[in-house]
C-alpha cells in the first residue's frame, strides 16, 4: 500500500507496461501475437530496471530465443535484472551478467555453467541470492520471489493466446502462475501459431505476449544413458542395491537419479531382479522422468506407474502407445510438471538413491567443488526424509523401526535415501573425503552455510563397489564414521579405518560386502543387462524409441 492509500500499484504498473509495449509494437500486434524480429523493441518495452525476471531455463527445455534476446538489451536502458532460473544451461543466461544487464541470481542449478558462475561471482558481476531446491525455488515465486516478467517456452499457441506445452511442460505452469496471477507480465515462445491446439496447458488469460521463435526451442535429453558405457562395477553396484536394499526394504515407489549406476539398476530388473522373484515386490511407482533405460522394465511388466518432472526426447511415441503406464492426456501426449513431480518424490516416494561427487565422514554429500558452483536440484527436496508424511508403507516403517530402535522414542516412519557412488571417481579423485569442499567454496562465494546437496542425518545406506554401509542402524558418531570408511574403500578415507571396528560392524549387518549378500562378484558381467546398447533399447521398444541422433550410431 503506498501513502496515498492505493492498493492496486502492481496492477497499474502492469498496465503502464502493456500500453507502451501496444504503442511500440503498433500494428505490429495482432492480439497477443507479435513478429519475432519486434522481441527486442517488446522487451525494451515491458521490462524495467530491477525487475525480477524468470527465464525458463529448466533441466531440459529452455526459452533459448528469448535468452539470446535478453543479451541483446540495451544494458543502459535495462539492467540490475534480478534473474529467478531453476536452471542456468545455456552460455546466454550468464551473458546478461557479464553484459551488465543483470547483477543478481536465485537458482537451483547450474551443471554446464558451474565453471563461469564461480568465475563471475568472483569477479563481483553476480550476486547470489540463495542456492534452491526446485521445489523451493517454486515455493518462493509465490512468497518473496515473484517474478514481474516471465519468459516461458511452449510448443504451440492459437491465434488467441492459449498454450500448449506438450510433453516438456517441466517448469511452465508453475512460472507462468505466479507471474499471471501477482500483475506480472508474462511472454511465451512457441514452435508454432496453429489454428487448433491438441490441448490447452496454459489458458490465454495468463499470457500477454506470443512469439513465434525461429526455431524449435533447445531440449537437453538429459536422462539418456548409452547402456555400452555401463561397467562391471555399475552392475556389481546395481545388483547390491537390489538385493541389499530394494529387496531387504520392499521398496516399490522410489526415484532415481541421473547416471549410469542407476541406470545400471533399472537395466537389471527385468533379468536380475526377476530371478531373485522381485517382480510386482519391488520398482513399481517411480518418480521419474521417462528413462529409456527403464523401457525394458516396462516391456517386462515390473513397472505399473511414471509420473514425470519433464519429458525426454525421442520417448514421445513409446509413451502415447503406454498410456496405462504414464501420465498421457486425450491428445495423446504426456503431460510432465515438475513441482508436483518434485512433491511426490517428497511425499509419496519411499526411496531415492542417486550419486554424488563428494561425501564426508558424516555422510554429508556434495556437488559442488572447487572452481564450480552447480547448484543442487531437485536431489535434497527427493534425498530428504518428509517430516510432514503420515501414511505408511513396509519400507518407510521399516527404515524407521531401524533408525529408532533402542531409544524410548514415539514411532514414525523414515525415506530411504541412498547415496551410489564409486569409490574414486573421474580422474582418480576420491569420492570420500574429511571436508568437504563446500566449505572453503562457501567462504570464497561469501555464502551463508556451505553448499551441501543431502546432509548426513538425511543418508540411510551409503553403497560403493565395496559394499553397503547402513547408518540406520549406527548407535554412535564413531559407528557412523567407522561405517562410511569402512565402504571408502583406497581412498585416504577408507585406509584410515579401524580395521577392528569395521570388521564388528559387519558382524552386525551394519556394513555388508556382495559375499554377505550371496552375491557371487563373477555373476557381476554386462551379460546382466537388459540391455547393452541403443538398439538394444529401441528393439525393446518395439521401434518406438527414436534416440536422438547424437546417441545413435547405426
Amino acid at each position: 500500500m503506498t501513502a496515498a492509500g492505493r492498493w492496486n500499484t502492481l496492477q497499474s504498473n502492469r498496465q503502464q507496461r502493456l500500453q507502451r509495449a501496444a504503442e511500440v509494437l503498433g500494428n505490429d500486434l495482432q492480439g497477443k501475437l507479435f513478429p519475432l524480429q519486434r522481441i527486442g523493441d517488446c522487451l525494451h518495452a515491458v521490462l524495467e530496471t530491477g525487475d525480477r525476471v524468470c527465464l525458463e531455463g529448466n533441466n531440459q527445455k529452455q526459452a533459448d530465443f528469448l535468452a539470446k534476446a535478453l543479451t541483446r538489451l540495451d544494458a543502459a536502458h535495462v539492467h540490475d535484472l534480478h534473474m529467478l532460473q531453476s536452471v542456468l544451461a545455456l552460455p546466454e543466461h550468464l551473458d546478461v551478467f557479464d553484459k551488465g544487464i543483470a547483477s543478481k541470481l536465485d537458482f537451483s542449478f547450474s551443471g554446464p555453467q558451474a565453471a563461469r558462475l564461480a568465475k563471475l561471482v568472483s569477479a563481483g558481476k553476480l550476486n547470489i541470492g540463495a542456492i534452491h531446491t526446485y521445489l523451493e525455488l517454486y515455493a518462493r515465486y509465490f512468497v518473496d520471489l515473484t517474478p514481474r516478467v516471465a519468459l516461458v517456452a511452449a510448443q504451440s499457441a492459437d491465434r488467441a493466446g492459449n498454450l500448449y506445452t506438450g510433453p516438456n511442460t517441466e517448469d511452465t505452469p508453475t512460472i507462468v502462475e505466479a507471474t499471471a496471477f501477482k500483475s506480472g507480465i508474462v511472454i511465451a515462445q512457441v514452435n508454432e501459431i496453429v489454428d487448433v491446439l491438441p490441448r490447452v496447458d496454459i489458458p490465454a488469460g495468463w499470457v500477454d505476449f506470443v512469439v513465434q521463435a525461429p526455431t524449435p526451442h533447445y531440449i537437453e535429453p538429459l536422462f539418456t544413458r548409452d547402456p555400452a558405457l555401463i561397467s562391471e562395477i555399475q552392475v556389481l553396484m546395481a545388483m547390491m542395491a537390489i538385493k541389499g536394499i530394494y529387496a531387504e526394504y520392499e521398496v516399490k515407489r522410489l526415484n532415481h537419479g541421473i547416471g549410469f549406476d542407476t541406470a545400471a539398476i533399472e537395466l537389471l530388473l527385468p533379468t536380475y531382479a526377476a530371478s531373485l522373484g522381485l517382480k510386482c515386490k519391488i520398482a513399481s511407482h517411480w518418480a521419474l522422468n521417462p528413462h529409456p533405460a527403464l523401457i525394458p522394465a516396462i516391456e517386462a511388466g515390473f513397472v505399473e506407474s511414471v509420473h514425470s518432472f519433464g519429458s525426454e526426447l525421442g520417448m514421445e511415441d513409446y509413451i502415447r502407445a503406454r498410456p496405462d503406464v504414464f501420465f498421457v492426456g486425450a491428445d495423446g501426449s504426456m503431460r510432465s510438471n515438475r513441482a508436483l513431480s518434485q512433491a511426490a518424490g517428497h511425499y509419496a516416494c519411499d526411496m531415492f538413491i542417486g550419486s554424488t561427487l563428494q561425501i564426508d565422514l558424516q555422510g554429508n554429500s556434495s556437488t559442488a567443488t572447487l572452481g564450480r558452483i552447480a547448484g543442487f536440484g531437485g536431489a535434497p527436496n527427493m534425498g530428504a526424509d518428509a517430516r510432514g508424511r503420515r501414511h505408511a508403507s513396509p519400507a518407510w516403517l521399516k527404515a524407521g523401526r531401524e533408525a529408532r530402535a533402542g531409544s524410548n522414542q514415539i514411532p514414525r516412519g523414515q525415506k530411504l535415501v541412498v547415496q551410489m557412488v564409486e569409490t574414486f571417481r573421474e580422474h582418480m579423485q576420491p569420492a570420500f573425503v574429511e571436508k568437504l569442499d563446500a566449505w572453503q567454496l562457501a567462504e570464497q562465494a561469501k555464502m551463508a552455510i556451505p553448499p551441501v546437496m543431502i546432509y548426513g542425518d538425511d543418508v540411510t545406506h551409503i553403497l560403493t563397489e565395496e559394499g553397503i554401509a547402513n547408518l540406520l542402524l549406527c548407535r554412535s558418531e564413531e559407528e557412523r564414521e567407522q561405517a562410511i570408511r569402512g565402504v571408502a574403500g583406497y581412498t585416504p578415507v577408507g585406509l584410515a579405518r579401524d580395521k577392528r571396528m569395521a570388521e564388528n560392524l559387519r558382524d552386525r549387518g551394519i556394513i555388508k560386502r556382495a559375499e554377505d549378500l550371496g552375491i557371487d562378484k563373477r555373476m557381476a558381467t554386462r551379460d546382466l543387462l537388459a540391455a547393452k546398447n541403443m538398439k538394444d533399447l529401441v528393439r525393446a521398444s518395439g521401434g518406438l524409441y527414436q534416440p536422438p541422433k547424437r546417441f545413435r550410431n547405426w
